[in-house]
Parts: C-alpha cells; structure tokens; sequence
C-alpha cells in the first residue's frame, strides 16, 4: 500500500545515509588525528590507560635530565679521586725515597707538603653544580648519602619516585677529635686477648654505629715471666681499663661518619693500629691487628698463658661533640724529617692510599649504575610510546580504505533515498 503520509522506504534509506555519515566523519577524524582514540568520548577505558601512561611518559623525560646531572656530579668525583690516588702514589715515592739515610728528608718533606695541598685543592674543586661528593663530615642522620631521582614505581597505591643514592666518599684531611666528657660511654663494648692459642678475635656484630660516635683500641700486655714481650710501648695490666679522658687522646681512634658499618670502623681501627705499631716499635710478631668484616683478628706469635696482651673496643656516643675527621686525616701527620717519621709515613700510606681507591671504585660503580639506569630508562619510555600507539594510533592504511568504501556507500544511500523519495508521485499518474 502507496502513502503519501508515511514513506517507509525514505526512512530506512535515510537512516542508512546517516550511519554511513556518520561513519566517514569517524574515519576521517581518525585520519586527520592519526589517532583512533583521541578523546574519553571514543573510549574512555582505553583513553584512561593511554593518558596515564603518557603522563608516566613526561615523568620519565625528567628522570633523564635528572640522572644525566647526578651521572655528570659522579662523574667529577671519580675523576678527582682518581688524581688524588696518583697524588698518593707520588707521595708513597718520596716517602720510600726518605727511607734512605743519605737523602735530604728536609727538601722531600716540603715536596710531600706540596702534593699534600694539592690533594685539598682537588677536594674543595671536585664539585658539581655545587654538590661535593667528597667530603661526609656531618654526624645527621642520612647526611653520607645523596639521592637521584632513578625511576617512577606504579603500584595499588599509585605512583611514587624511586632515588637512587649515592654514597659519599670522604677524603679530606682534617683531623677528628674525640671529646674527653660528655656522652655514654663504654669501657669496652667487645674484648678478646691472646694468649696460649696465639690468635683471637674481638667480635663486633653487635655494635651499632651512628655518626659522630667515636671508637678506640685500648692495647695492653702482661708480661708475668719478665721475658719483656709486651715492650714498654704496651699499656701494662694495671691500667687495663681506659678513662673517658685516656680514649679522647688515643692514637688508635676513629670517629664514624654517615653511613658507616661495624665493618668500617673495624678496618678504620686496624689501619690506626698499624701505623700505632710503627711508631712505637710494635713488631708485628708482638702483636698484629687485621680486620676481617665485623671482627679484629688479633695474632701474636710470642704470648703463652702467662704472657698475653688484651685488646678492647671502646665506644663513646655521637652527642659528646665529637668530630669527624677526613677519609685522610693520616696525611697531614705524615713527616719524613726523621727515620721514624719516615717508616711511619710509610705505614700509613698503603691504608691512605687503599682509601682512595676504594672511593673511586665507589664512584665508578656508582657512574655505571647510573648510566645503566638512564639506558633503561630510554628503553623503557620508547616501549611505553609502542604501547600507548598500539592502544590509540590509528591505522592509516585500514581507515584509507574504509573511506573509500564509506564513500562508495554514502552515494548508494544517496541515490536509494532519491528513489525511496520519488515513489510518492507514482501515484499522480492515478488520478490522470
């Protein structure tokens, strides 16, 4: 049945058309935005994770400026403690030089003074952007650390910056000083004595270490049978126990910075112990302090069970005021004028020097890591922009095509609807 109220045909041919507009403004937006989701409106899960990860994206563009100014402040500090290594080398070479009796020791000393200065000015210089990595003389708490920002962590609870720290690397000269009142302090916090057995060790796992705390060997012997082992340079067993007083001057003492562990100021204390020995005439058969992880091994070759020599470790804690020296504050005692001086100076510098190089495989370590991290980083950022394509960049070829089918069907529509259209005036030809 004809109607000239109602055209069915029209409607449906109209509807069509519209779907199919509609379609060709859909493809064409996808090829002029490059983007098949371009807005929350297209589809607003997939848009959620897209902006997200393209905001983590710009987050990560900063993480890089940000490792390439840390890699760049390492950088300088493992290139100053490297020069500062050879400087000590130079210096162990006129300091063998003085170990031989007809050398000017007057002229090699202002020679040791001369790259002594040097070392200060490369440690003042080792600077970046005004962060000096070589120094770590303040007792707070996190003070021996520098934080870079390494990389962003998404989890349940959203998402948080990760740092990755540095630790500093003390090489400064300055002397520490332990306060003679004030603070807790402890007698002895771990003990051992040889004896028969000719070894022990001073257990120190369960010694806590704070900045500013200070930490001492007291070195004594008894020599029951006269034999004269123990030498008048060993504290005699009358006076085991160590004033408050007799620790703040002690030549076997080491004030902890920042960051340091049991096992630090162990190997601190039997390095301080060595060049002790040597300059009162220790010999090592006597008595010979290695460090061993949190422990002193203690070695002697001539006690017996009468005849033994006790260490202890004593401790006073960081608010009494005490300071912290350099990493080589052994430097600026070193004086070659006299032989003794001279074999001290010796003594001391293989502990200077394995300070140094310490430090700067810390740095470099600390340089590789940081480069690793930036590369990552790079490989990272590039995986999240494939991924945030795949979600929402178009395909340009797919949508090409469709348009052109798109096209083809929109002027089909276009002419089913002319005709759907037209059917009405069939029915004129009734009423001729």
């Amino acid at each position: 049945m004809s109607s000239l109220l109602t055209n069915s045909g029209a409607s449906v041919a109209l509807q069509t058309l519209k779907s199919i507009t509609s379609e060709i403004s859909t493809v064409q937006a996808e090829l002029s935005t490059g983007r098949k989701v371009s807005g929350s409106e297209d589809n607003a899960a997939v848009w959620a994770i897209a902006t997200r990860m393209e905001a983590d994206v710009a987050g990560y563009a900063k993480i890089s400026a940000s490792l390439a100014l840390g890699s760049a402040t390492v950088a300088v500090a493992r290139s100053a403690t490297e020069t500062i290594t050879e400087l000590l080398t130079d210096i162990k070479g006129k300091v063998i030089a003085a170990q031989e009796q007809n050398v000017d020791r007057t002229k090699i000393q202002s020679n040791i003074d001369a790259l002594r200065e040097q070392i200060g000015v490369v440690v003042e210089m080792a600077q970046f952007n005004g962060l000096d990595l070589l120094t770590n003389t303040d007792t707070t708490v996190g003070s021996g650390r520098e934080a870079i920002l390494g990389f962003l962590q998404r989890d349940a609870a959203g998402v948080r910056e990760v740092d990755i720290h540095v630790a500093r690397q003390d090489l400064g000269t300055g002397a520490s000083a332990v306060s003679a009142t004030g603070g807790t302090f402890s007698n002895s916090v771990a003990s051992a004595t040889v004896g028969a057995t000719k070894t022990a060790t001073i257990d120190a796992s369960a010694v806590s270490v704070v900045a500013g705390q200070a930490f001492s060997l007291n070195v004594f012997g008894t020599d029951a049978d006269g034999s004269g082992f123990a030498q008048a340079d060993l504290r005699t067993s009358a006076a085991a126990s160590q004033t408050q007083s007799e620790m703040a001057a002690s030549e076997i003492s080491y004030v902890a910075r920042d960051g340091d562990t049991a096992s630090d100021v162990m190997r601190a204390l039997a390095s301080r112990f060595t060049g002790y020995a040597t300059s009162k005439g220790i010999e090592r058969n006597v008595l010979s302090i290695t460090a061993s992880g949190r422990s002193l091994n203690l070695t002697s070759s001539v006690t017996s069970a009468a005849d033994q020599i006790a260490v202890s470790l004593t401790s006073l804690s960081a608010d009494a005021g005490n300071t912290i020296g350099g990493g080589l504050e052994l430097l600026a005692g070193l004086d070659v004028t006299s032989e003794a001086g001279a074999g001290l100076a010796l003594s001391n510098l293989d502990s200077l020097i394995e300070v140094s190089i310490s430090a700067a495989a810390g740095f470099g370590s600390a340089q590789n890591r940081l480069a690793t991290q930036s590369a990552f980083n790079d490989t990272l950022v590039d995986a999240m922009r494939s991924g945030i394509g795949t979600l929402v960049d178009a395909n340009l070829e797919q949508a090409s095509a469709r348009l052109q089918a798109l096209q083809v069907q929109q002027q089909l529509a276009a002419q089913a609807l002319a005709i759907a259209n037209s059917a009405p005036s069939n029915i004129l030809s009734l009423f001729r």
